[in-house]
C-alpha cells in the first residue's frame, strides 16, 4: 500500500461519516469495464458503481456531452425552464408507457416520490383511509425514512424505528398472502419486479398475476421500483412489462445518467393529475448536465442497441468483453474506447 494511499484513507478517516466499510484501494480512474489505482493496477469492474455506470468508465460520448454542458449551463433551478428535461421526459415516457415524470437525485429520493404522491392521489379522491403500504420480503428500496420503511431487511431498519406505520411485508413466494393483505386501506403495493437484494429473486409469473388481481380488485395503486432492474438490465427497458405488469408509478434511478447523479419517478395520468405547484420539488433534480448524461445514454441503450447486449449469452456479454480484454484484444462494445 503506497503512502498516498494510506494518506487518503487517514484522511477520510478522520472527517468522512464512518458509514461505508470500504475496502482497502484508492482508484484513480478508469476506463471501460477496468478501474485502476495509484499504481495502475487494472481492477474488472463487476459492480459498476452498483448499478450505474451502465457505459462502463470514461465513455466517449458521455465525457464529451458532460464537458461541452459544463462550458455551457450547468444549472438554472426548477423555477424556470430549460430544453433538456422535456426530452428525457418523453424519452421515459416512450419506454414505460407512463407519460409524466419527476426529476431528482436518487433511486431513494425517487421511491420517496412515489410514496408521496401514492398518498397524494387518495387524498384528492377524499379517500384518508388509504395510507397503508404492502411491500415484500427481501426488498430494498432506500435509506430515507419513507423508503425505508418499505424496505425489508431489519439490519436496515431497526438503529431507525420508529418508521411509517401501516407497511405490511409479505413473502414474495406467496401469492395468497398478498391477496390477503391488499385492502380498501392499502394506497399501495410497491414492488422490484426482479429484486436484488443479497441476491437475483425474480418474481413469479403468479405472484405478478396476483398483485394485479389484488390491485384491480381494491384499487391500491401499484408502484414498480425499477431502479435495479430497469433500463435495459434485463435486456427489456423494464421488467415490469416482461410480467404483464401495469404499473401506475415507477421509481427509475442508477443507471439512467450513467454515473452523473439523476432519478425520476414517473406517473400515470390519473395519479398525476393529484399533484399541485408546490407539492414536492428538487434543487438539483433534473438539471442540465444530469440530463445530457441521461440523455447520451438512453440513446446508447435505444438508438445504438446497446440492450441488445444485455440479452446475448454470458459468453458474448460484459463478462466476455472483460475477457477479451484481458486476452489482449477488444470485442466491438469496447472498440469504440480503443
Amino acid at each position: 500500500m503506497t503512502t498516498a494511499t494510506k494518506n487518503v484513507m487517514s484522511v477520510e478517516t478522520d472527517h468522512v461519516l464512518q458509514v461505508y466499510k470500504r475496502n482497502p484501494v484508492v482508484f484513480e480512474r478508469g476506463r471501460g469495464c477496468y478501474l485502476f489505482d495509484a499504481n495502475g493496477r487494472g481492477y474488472l469492474d463487476l459492480v459498476s458503481g452498483v448499478g450505474v455506470a451502465a457505459l462502463g468508465h470514461a465513455h466517449p460520448r458521455l465525457a464529451a456531452a458532460i464537458a461541452d454542458q459544463a462550458s455551457t449551463l450547468l444549472h438554472t433551478s426548477n423555477l424556470y425552464y430549460h430544453p433538456l428535461q422535456g426530452e428525457v421526459a418523453t424519452r421515459l415516457s416512450d419506454l414505460s408507457g407512463l407519460p409524466r415524470a419527476f426529476f431528482c437525485n436518487s433511486g431513494t429520493e425517487a421511491v420517496e416520490a412515489c410514496l408521496k404522491f401514492s398518498r397524494r392521489f387518495w387524498r384528492s379522491q377524499n379517500d384518508t383511509r388509504r395510507t397503508e403500504f404492502v411491500a415484500f420480503e427481501h426488498s430494498f428500496h432506500g435509506r430515507t425514512i419513507g423508503s425505508l420503511s418499505i424496505t425489508w431487511d431489519e439490519h436496515y431498519r431497526a438503529p431507525f424505528a420508529p418508521l411509517l406505520s401501516g407497511v405490511q411485508f409479505v413473502s414474495p413466494n406467496d401469492p395468497d398472502a398478498l391477496i390477503a393483505a391488499v385492502s380498501e386501506t392499502t394506497a399501495a403495493v410497491v414492488l422490484e419486479p426482479l429484486q436484488g437484494e443479497g441476491g437475483v429473486r425474480p418474481f413469479s409469473q403468479r405472484m405478478a398475476d396476483a398483485v394485479t388481481e389484488a390491485c384491480r380488485r381494491t384499487g391500491a395503486l401499484l408502484i414498480a421500483d425499477e431502479i435495479q432492474c430497469g433500463l435495459g438490465r434485463t435486456g427489456r427497458p423494464f421488467y415490469s412489462s416482461v410480467l404483464g405488469l401495469t404499473p401506475d408509478l415507477m421509481a427509475v434511478g442508477k443507471a439512467l445518467g450513467a454515473g452523473v447523479p439523476i432519478a425520476a419517478a414517473l406517473f400515470s395520468e390519473r395519479v398525476a393529475k393529484a399533484a399541485a405547484f408546490g407539492d414536492h420539488g428538487s434543487t438539483y433534480g433534473g438539471n442540465l448536465l444530469a440530463c445530457r448524461a441521461a440523455l447520451v445514454f438512453l440513446e446508447e441503450l435505444i438508438d445504438r442497441d446497446l440492450i441488445s447486449t444485455s440479452r446475448k449469452p454470458a459468453a458474448s456479454s460484459s463478462i466476455g468483453c472483460a475477457t477479451s480484454q484481458l486476452a489482449g484484444r477488444s470485442c466491438g462494445r469496447c472498440a469504440a474506447l480503443d
